[in-house]
């Protein structure tokens, strides 16, 4: 065989592409025996990587890095995923870090870019507040902010993006509890201090308690992070203000299982006592039970459009992109009409 590629080699060996990339990267995270299977094929078929150049030392000039904001949100893993296998296909290495503190992201992404020498950068959420321009331009590869929110100040010639419109998506999931006839609608929110998604899902539930003449009240407002543990805390501290809360809106679908979770040891029933919508589309919420119902992101084709951007710019050149995609109402056993 010969000018076999990468695929091929997933194909032969039944196993899939970015399996392939992390034997011959020599990642740990691989079973003993689907290396072995791979190597066997590897070295039946005499494949040779087209960057077999980098022998000894990886072509850090072939590197596309992943940045992710916190070590927590699972909603980022089919992303990840997704953003692997089209660079495993280019026969490109691909470098994840995780920014697990308060420093700029922005500050961090540029530290990246230098330290590893990448060819391309993904910015998997994250808060970009504090970008200057120049500095962006500077940075002379390509980037792509996704899954976040891009603030009105930065210069879109110097970057890519693929996101959501999270405050009209949240108007929308609290917009469809008011059309069941629910009044006392609470928020369980990563807040404002949250400039990534967070202020956004935020200020489309105010909006949308403001569109079906429901004032906003702060003591129906608790602020959880990426975990179903800060869910769970967070709507127990609802629950204990005796409020008469008859649904729940939760910006994220790791917290809205963990806020169901504290719902159903108080002994109360999802939807009969209170309705539950979460956001973001997670495995996990289809399975819960009840069924959470939420909104839905195509984290795939966020990672696949992210990456397609990455190199076509490597490749042409050409001008940034801009994309914002759709989302969808998964309508689901935890919310009913009152």
């Amino acid at each position: 065989m010969v000018n076999l590629t990468i695929k091929d080699i997933s194909r032969i060996a039944g196993v899939g592409v970015s399996t392939v990339s992390r034997v011959l990267n020599d990642h740990p995270d691989v079973k003993d025996e689907t290396r072995k299977k791979v190597l066997e094929v590897i070295k039946e078929v005499n494949y040779i990587p087209n960057n077999s150049a980098r022998n000894l030392k990886r072509n850090e000039t072939n590197t596309i890095g992943v940045l992710i904001k916190g070590i927590h949100n699972t909603f980022f893993s089919k992303m990840i995923n997704s953003i692997e296998e089209k660079i495993a296909e280019k026969n490109y290495s691909m470098i994840l870090h995780y920014n697990k503190g308060r420093s700029s992201d922005f500050k961090v992404a540029v530290q990246f870019i230098k330290e590893k020498k990448l060819k391309g950068l993904i910015c998997l959420g994250g808060e970009f507040d504090d970008v200057d321009n120049d500095e962006l331009k500077s940075l002379n590869i390509p980037v792509v902010l996704a899954s976040t929110n891009i603030p009105q100040h930065i210069d879109k010639r110097f970057f890519s993006s693929v996101v959501i419109e999270n405050e009209k998506e949240s108007f929308n999931a609290v917009n469809y509890l008011c059309e069941l006839g629910h009044k006392r609608i609470g928020i369980i929110t990563t807040g404002e201090r949250d400039k990534s998604v967070g202020q956004l899902r935020l200020e489309g539930y105010k909006r949308s308690l403001f569109k079906n003449n429901i004032e906003y009240d702060i003591n129906l407002t608790e602020i959880g992070e990426y975990t179903f543990e800060s869910g769970f805390n967070a709507m127990n501290r609802i629950l204990n203000k005796n409020l008469e809360i008859d649904a729940i809106f939760v910006t994220t679908d790791i917290m809205a299982i963990g806020a169901a979770k504290a719902i159903l040891s108080r002994g109360l029933k999802i939807p009969e006592d209170i309705s539950i919508i979460g956001f973001d589309g997670l495995e996990y919420s289809k399975y819960f039970h009840p069924a959470i119902t939420t909104i839905s992101q195509p984290a795939e084709e966020i990672g696949k459009k992210s990456i397609k951007i990455i190199f076509d710019l490597i490749k042409n050149k050409k001008s940034h992109k801009h994309i914002v995609l759709k989302t969808e109402l998964l309508k689901r056993e935890s919310c009913m009409k009152k």
